[in-house]
């Protein structure tokens, strides 16, 4: 990878605001301190590194990380749960599961804990810098084939009955322009392919989703596409 090459993958969220601030976490000290030198030398700065669930949520609060980095099968407490506490603490941070299961369990678990993305160990350290970069400006990314089965599992949990609710407050009024970026979220599109559909920042967009996620009192990716595709907006 060329420096140029190396310093358009780790660019900042907001373009050019400094390298992304990256977290590791994996039970394994080799491949956990190879996959920390490999987006080091790639221009991220890692920030911290954790080898078991406990450590990993101390450490991660602490550091601060914009994307962690984390495996699923770890002691002390499992990968999972660790992706909802540390996005039940910071919705902001993003998380990238980088692990060895292809497993349609562990992948869907893995989502509705509050991953944005799901790679496997068998991926080049180009598909992981990638990964990465694109995880950090809001982008879904998944091995291929793990997609369609993500976006088939929103649909089907869009299609359940939802459980009665008497007196249900009337649902809040979404602007267009927040109606629009939630159709183009429920279509299975990240925050940078959104900004340039509608040419706008891609920080504007994040802006709108967490208003969005505020308005309807949503806690995360997940239950926004879920409720999108119930309001049938990815037919639109």
């Amino acid at each position: 990878m060329s420096e140029q090459e190396a310093a358009g993958a780790a660019e900042g969220q907001a373009g050019g605001r400094g390298p992304v601030r990256v977290m590791v976490v994996d039970d394994h000290p080799m491949w956990r301190d190879a996959v920390a030198r490999d987006l080091g030398e790639a221009g991220f700065e890692v920030v911290a590194t954790a080898g078991d669930g406990e450590q990993a949520v101390r450490r991660a609060r602490a550091a601060r990380p914009e994307v962690l980095v984390l495996d699923l099968n770890l002691p002390a407490k499992p990968g999972a749960q660790v992706c909802r506490e540390v996005v039940g603490a910071d919705p902001r941070l993003r998380v990238l599961v980088l692990s060895a299961s292809g497993e349609h369990a562990d992948v869907l678990e893995a989502v509705k804990s509050g991953a944005t993305g799901y790679l496997l160990k068998s991926a080049s350290t180009e598909e992981l810098v990638d990964a990465v970069r694109r995880t950090a400006v809001g982008d879904p990314v998944f091995t291929p084939g793990l997609a369609g089965l993500v976006l088939g599992e929103y649909r089907r949990l869009a299609a359940e009955p939802a459980p009665a609710a008497p007196d249900e407050p009337a649902a809040p009024r979404l602007t267009e322009r927040e109606t629009e970026v939630l159709r183009l979220v429920a279509k299975g599109l990240g925050y940078k392919q959104i900004a340039e559909r509608l040419v706008i920042s891609h920080r504007t967009v994040q802006n709108h989703v967490q208003n969005t996620l505020g308005k309807l009192q949503l806690h995360n990716r997940v239950e926004l596409v879920r409720y999108a595709i119930e309001q049938g907006l990815d037919r639109d």
